[in-house]
């Protein structure tokens, strides 16, 4: 599979890039990027401009904003291309609707980067839930990624907060573990801290929390997912899996997908579930 990489930020560097490239089912063809010096720096060729890139791909891995990345992709839907999507899959609902129209209208396949998905121990948390009457979640992810490091320069981390950023990966884990989102029932933002308290209600009638920063003084970053009900407590706290093992197997998941045919669970339809969530938890802030 011939897969072409847009954008050329930490995150294409120390994931989309080494994953594509060790990758035995993918040739990496090459990337496009607002840098061509950032994009060099990712050891593959570097192209003039998005639309030569398309030309020679059968697939666009992105690895940009989600206001970058909502119309790009539906470009590369239109061409024909399957895509990978980040998360959130656009900077607005409206966006992410007509992403999801252009993908299924042109019957391509579709992934999104919910990275710990992949990973086997949040699919044998998963595993474990499974089948269980747990009444109450929470998910908790506290970091300090914008207060320093390489991520500190982030426009849309800045903006969004970790709403954005990790409250796709916090909410997807409770939406599979307690059952689908339905409403939200508090959100309260402090912006200074960026902490964010969100209450959701889910079908079955289950509620659960989330608190999330990217702002919290904390090294390494807290991240918790736990359920409780009749049947006991379930939790998971591990993160040990590295982010290019995880795509490692997105990877190999996508590719099936696209042999069979068949829409992956990941696809950009969750990714339009999980943004109506996040328009929700904003209207209501």
């Amino acid at each position: 599979m011939r897969i072409g990489l847009v954008g050329a930020g930490p995150w294409a560097r120390s994931t989309h890039g080494p994953a594509l490239a060790a990758h035995a089912g993918v040739e990496f063809v090459g990337v496009w990027a607002r840098r061509p010096d950032a994009a060099a720096a990712l050891g593959a060729p570097v192209y003039d401009s998005y639309d030569a890139l398309l030309a020679d791909v059968d697939a666009v891995s992105f690895a940009v904003p989600p206001e970058v990345q909502g119309p790009m992709a539906v470009a590369a839907a239109e061409a024909g291309r399957h895509v990978l999507l980040d998360k959130p899959i656009a900077a607005t609902l409206d966006d992410a609707e007509r992403l999801a129209d252009a993908v299924r209208q042109a019957s391509v396949r579709s992934i999104v980067a919910l990275t710990r998905r992949f990973a086997p121990e949040t699919r044998a948390f998963l595993a474990a839930a499974r089948g269980q009457d747990f009444s109450a979640g929470s998910g908790t992810w506290l970091s300090g990624a914008v207060l320093g490091g390489e991520y500190s320069l982030s426009e849309w981390r800045h903006r969004d907060g970790a709403l954005f950023d990790v409250g796709p990966h916090i909410f997807d884990l409770l939406d599979v573990a307690l059952g689908s989102i339905t409403g939200v029932a508090l959100s309260r933002w402090d912006r200074a801290s960026d902490a964010w308290t969100i209450v959701l209600e889910h079908a079955g009638g289950a509620v659960s929390t989330s608190l999330m920063s990217l702002r919290t003084p904390v090294q390494p970053s807290l991240f918790r997912v736990e359920l409780s009900g009749s049947d006991g407590v379930v939790s998971l706290a591990d993160r040990s899996t590295s982010a290019t093992d995880c795509f490692a197997v997105l990877l190999d998941e996508l590719l099936e997908s696209i042999e069979s045919g068949t829409e992956h669970s990941c696809s950009v339809q969750r990714g339009l579930h999980l943004q109506k969530v996040l328009a929700h938890v904003h209207e209501n802030t």
